[in-house]
């Protein structure tokens, strides 16, 4: 199981070649690299700006990850329904109670290639508790957690390390906040500077 477009013969090569231009254009770097693994939930942090989503997508190019990731529902609405899935997008709709750590563990047990990306933030704010579905999703399916970055102040994007669930939530938390703690989101604009 992998996203149709991320893995397809032709346009693979395409969408790396577009993301190493894209993001030498605007300026940013990359750090680290897929690690050699085939199941794992790979977390996206801080998510402070829509543009998060596309520098990601750029760094999932340029590494050739083959991921899922979780998106609001309302994202996936046409013309952008298709696109958005056949790159891996699954909606979620957060006014229903529904099982995602369930489902999502499922997904990992019936998979022998499986990556998931989420934004532990839930919304495009810098400050707050995380969600911690990433951690009950990791744990339960007996998967680690890759932590991927984005740090708008040295336009660096990346992968960093790996982390497996010990059980100790508070603990575990504390250690990958740890690794954001010296990133920093995208400053939003007052009214002075537009």
């Amino acid at each position: 199981m992998t996203p149709i477009l991320l893995n397809h013969i032709i346009l693979q090569p395409i969408f790396y070649i577009g993301a190493v231009v894209l993001l030498f254009l605007f300026g940013w770097k990359t750090q680290g690299r897929a690690p050699d693994i085939h199941r794992y939930v790979l977390i996206a942090a801080p998510h402070t700006s829509n543009w998060d989503f596309i520098f990601f997508l750029l760094i999932v190019f340029k590494l050739r990850l083959p991921v899922y990731w979780m998106g609001k529902d309302s994202m996936f609405r046409w013309p952008f329904k298709g696109i958005l899935k056949r790159l891996g997008g699954i909606p979620v709709n957060r006014s229903e109670k529904n099982n995602v750590v369930s489902f999502m563990t499922k997904a990992f047990e019936n998979s022998e290639r499986l990556v998931i990306t989420i934004a532990p933030s839930g919304a495009r704010r810098n400050t707050g508790p995380w969600k911690t579905g990433f951690y009950h999703i990791a744990r339960e399916a007996k998967v680690p957690i890759v932590c991927g970055f984005i740090d708008y102040q040295h336009k660096t994007i990346g992968i960093g390390p790996v982390f497996h669930p010990t059980g100790d939530m508070g603990a575990d938390m504390d250690a990958i906040r740890a690794v954001y703690a010296p990133f920093s989101g995208r400053p939003s604009l007052s009214f002075t500077e537009r």
